[in-house]
């Protein structure tokens, strides 16, 4: 079995290892020089209802990157505005950490590699190219090339180019496998722009006050009260609804994860040193965070239940190319499935859905469904807040007793299918 995956973020890289672990030989192909993506500006994983996610993926046997967080891990339950048990990865870490296990489990990866073109029988992708006109075949394909940018939209529908870890400029911007194959994507809305921007920026830790340095090594958390008259809300702005109580408008959060994720989008910089503590503050990621942030959410993939790109017989998608979902989590547990499918595909097995009495196979499904109703594409999706949380918390989905997960994970039928 020959399996490429296109783009290695948290859902490429999850989708690659299930891939080779599920023993198909795959490469992977990120146009940038680190795995991650913007988890190399994240950090946050374990909150509110991604606890069950995670477990559940344990116990189907798909969490190996769920304990390389772990192992991984700065500040263990933290607590910070509407979210409760958060870890908090060090951001420094986890790039090297993940490289290292994807190469142990045979996977090809090849950094600094864009895909710029698809060769097509049909519904069925036969191979892609390089703009060196290099060639890769392949029994099936995974789009996890992310929604973020390119610049052309942070400049058309944000504030233009904030200079963000996916640093489109010197690696050249996104460019969508889906798209590629003729398949139209859909996108987002905020108001009467397109996309939403990331909800977070990091700030060198180092360029805080010594007291709030002091904090966050020690908490993993700082909260700090803004000036009345130096408060900007962006709230309705953000990619992560799940951060968009009034306490990030009232209050600049704080997140050590290496770095010191400030829980905007932005923050004007001339406001920003006129808030004690932060005199000397500045940016990390994006490096414009004064001015904007990236766009994200630009580029979604029509779908099915199993992660199957509609139209298409050998092309699967994850992260958030599979819908509106945020976060890390959400990224690894579709990447997981996609992999997984990929390699039933090419056995030509029937392709898994996860059963809706697990929190991530009703994720799945129901956010499948409720994107492609009135305004469901512009609502944001995740298991730690906002509508997903809600309903997931009305079937009575989320909880974190472990053992009850690994049961229900039983009942389902489910224990261990990926191992």
């Amino acid at each position: 079995m020959e399996i490429i995956v296109v783009g290695g973020g948290w859902a490429g890289c999850a989708a690659a290892y299930q891939a080779a672990k599920s023993g198909a030989h795959v490469s992977l192909f990120e146009r940038t020089d680190m795995l991650l993506g913007t988890g190399l500006a994240g950090g946050i994983f374990r909150n509110n209802g991604r606890f069950t996610a995670a477990e559940e993926m344990l116990a189907m046997g798909g969490g190996e990157l769920f304990r390389l967080m772990d192992q991984n891990t700065r500040h263990k339950n933290v607590c910070f505005p509407g979210h409760q048990h958060a870890s908090l990865y060090d951001i420094a870490k986890m790039p090297t950490s993940v490289f290292e296990l994807l190469r142990s489990a045979g996977v090809e990866i090849h950094l600094q590699s864009r895909i710029v073109s698809a060769i097509l029988s049909g519904s069925r992708l036969l191979a892609v190219k390089t703009p060196a006109g290099q060639r890769y075949a392949a029994d099936a394909f995974i789009d996890t090339t992310g929604t973020a940018g390119p610049t052309v939209n942070c400049t058309k529908y944000g504030s233009g180019c904030a200079m963000c870890v996916l640093r489109c400029p010197s690696f050249g911007g996104r460019l969508s496998l889906t798209a590629l194959a003729g398949v139209p994507e859909y996108r987002a809305h905020r108001g009467e722009n397109a996309g939403a921007f990331s909800g977070s920026c990091k700030l060198m830790k180092e360029s805080l006050s010594l007291e709030l340095q002091q904090e966050l090594n020690e908490n993993g958390v700082a909260i700090v009260p803004i000036p009345l008259h130096l408060r900007e809300d962006h709230l309705s702005q953000k990619a992560c609804q799940q951060y968009a109580h009034a306490a990030y408008a009232e209050n600049i959060v704080l997140l050590d994860t290496g770095h010191a994720k400030m829980m905007t989008p932005f923050f004007p910089m001339e406001k920003l040193h006129q808030i004690p503590g932060f005199s000397c503050a500045r940016y990390e990621d994006p490096y414009a965070g004064g001015k904007g942030n990236s766009v994200r959410f630009m580029a979604m993939a029509p779908r099915d239940d199993a992660l199957r790109v509609r139209g298409m017989e050998n092309l699967l998608c994850a992260g958030e190319k599979a819908g509106p979902l945020v976060g890390h989590t959400e990224a690894i547990v579709t990447g997981v499935l996609a992999g997984y499918n990929a390699t039933r595909l090419c056995k030509g097995e029937n392709l898994l859905t996860l059963p809706r009495s697990l929190a991530t196979g009703e994720a799945i499904t129901w956010v499948n469904q409720q994107t492609f109703r009135p305004g469901g594409a512009d609502k944001k999706y995740t298991f730690s807040g906002s509508v997903l949380m809600e309903h997931l918390e009305q079937r009575r989905l989320l909880t974190m007793d472990i053992d009850a997960i690994t049961s229900r994970t039983e009942r389902a039928g489910m224990r261990n299918i990926f191992a």
